[in-house]
Parts: C-alpha cells; sequence; structure tokens
C-alpha cells in the first residue's frame, strides 16, 4: 500500500469517527423541523389572518438569512432571551442549540414543500372524508398526509441533503463533527495535505448524499407501489 493511499484512509477514518454526530444532529433536526414544518403549513393551508401572517413571516427571515447567522442567533441570544423568564441554559450542551437551529431552519423549507403537496393532493379528498364522517385532522392522518408525503418525497430528499450539508457550520459553536475533524486534522499538521483533507471529506459528503438519495427514491417507489404516490401522479 502506497504511503499516499495509507494516509487518504487514516485521514477518512479520523472524519467517519465523528460521523455519528453529524448523523444525529441531521436526523434530529430533520424530524423536528418536519415537525414544525408540518405545523406551519397547516397554519398557511388554514389562512386565519394572524397565524398565517406570523407563520409567513417566520419563513421569509429563515429562507433569507444565512444559516450560520440563525446558529449563532440561537446559541448566543436564545440563552439571553430565556434569562428573561429566569429560566438557564447556559450549560446546555452545543449540540442541543445546533439541533434546534438547524430544525427551525429546516422547517421553513419543509412547510413550503408539505403545503405545495397538500394542495396537489386535490381538496376533492379532504371532501370526500369530510363525507364518511372523518374529522380534519383524522383526514389530514389517513387521506392527505400519506398521499402529500408520495407527492414531496423528492423534493424533500433534496432538503435533507441540503440540511447534511449544512451540518458542517455546527463546528463554529464549538462541536467536533465531521468538518470539526477536518479542522483538528489540518491544525494539528500545521496546513500541510489540506487540499487532500478537503478532497476526502467532500468525497465522504458526496457518498452521504448518494445514500440518502437513493433511500428516498426507494421510499418513493414503495409510495407508488402502495397506491399513494401513484394516485398523487394521476392528477
Amino acid at each position: 500500500m502506497s504511503s499516499n493511499l495509507k494516509e487518504i484512509i487514516d485521514i477518512a477514518l479520523q472524519i467517519l469517527e465523528r460521523l455519528p454526530i453529524t448523523i444525529w444532529i441531521m436526523a434530529l433536526s430533520a424530524a423536528a423541523g418536519l415537525l414544525l414544518g408540518l405545523l406551519l403549513a397547516i397554519v398557511r393551508i388554514k389562512k386565519s389572518p394572524i397565524p398565517y401572517a406570523l407563520a409567513t413571516l417566520y419563513i421569509s427571515f429563515m429562507r433569507c438569512t444565512p444559516t450560520i447567522v440563525q446558529l449563532f442567533l440561537i446559541f448566543y441570544g436564545l440563552p439571553q432571551l430565556l434569562t428573561l423568564i429566569n429560566l438557564d441554559v447556559n450549560d446546555w450542551s452545543p449540540f442541543v442549540f445546533a439541533v434546534i437551529a438547524l430544525s427551525m431552519h429546516s422547517a421553513a423549507y419543509f412547510s413550503e414543500v408539505i403545503r405545495s403537496s397538500y394542495m396537489a393532493v386535490g381538496s376533492g379528498q379532504m371532501e370526500a372524508a369530510y363525507s364518511v364522517g372523518m374529522s380534519y385532522f383524522q383526514a389530514l392522518r389517513r387521506v392527505i398526509l400519506p398521499q402529500a408525503f408520495g407527492i414531496s418525497l423528492p423534493v424533500l430528499s433534496n432538503n435533507i441533503i441540503s440540511l447534511l450539508k449544512e451540518t458542517s457550520l455546527v463546528f463554529s459553536i464549538g462541536i467536533t463533527d465531521m468538518m470539526g475533524q477536518v479542522n483538528i486534522i489540518v491544525g494539528n499538521n500545521y496546513g500541510t495535505n489540506v487540499m487532500t483533507v478537503y478532497i476526502v471529506i467532500s468525497i465522504l459528503y458526496w457518498l452521504l448524499s448518494i445514500l440518502i438519495g437513493r433511500g428516498t427514491a426507494y421510499l418513493e417507489k414503495k409510495q407508488i407501489r402502495s397506491g399513494y404516490g401513484g394516485l398523487a401522479r394521476s392528477k
């Protein structure tokens, strides 16, 4: 084995030691972001004036400001804000602040995906659910959301891949994720072989993105076979 190949493998293994942290941040942020995004989407679909205006303002702010600025606002600003109600969170792990910030950020994008998918299903589906005695939330859970999920999967996949890439910012608040490990490796080697390190990390993010894309493509095929995706596409 050549020394160059051995060095590349060693760098990759050091970076992959921090893969679980990156995956946990992405997964928790995606899950929380989807829940918040669903809530925002429902508020905007219902169009009650004040909640609609607040949700629209929130989405606009989160989509039009840099993710790293939002991360710093949460990391530095949230503890100061909560002290106003006598809640001290200064001992919280940076991991928690990272998940909160990325969840809030991703929710703005997920909400628009969910809302457009909801609209694509069509009002007739909701009316049919009402006709058999379902409540609004029963209709959402049993009829609308399964179909909307099938429609939204390709775009959700892109958003989750974007979220994966945005986890690379969390090293800026002291979390040693994959990108944080890269900075440590570069610092310990006094800047030598920087190109090799960044090529390795870029390939690792690329491979992870491919895995996410393949995973959501598999889910999309399952949705089509189950009838939800096919029904949505037949409209």
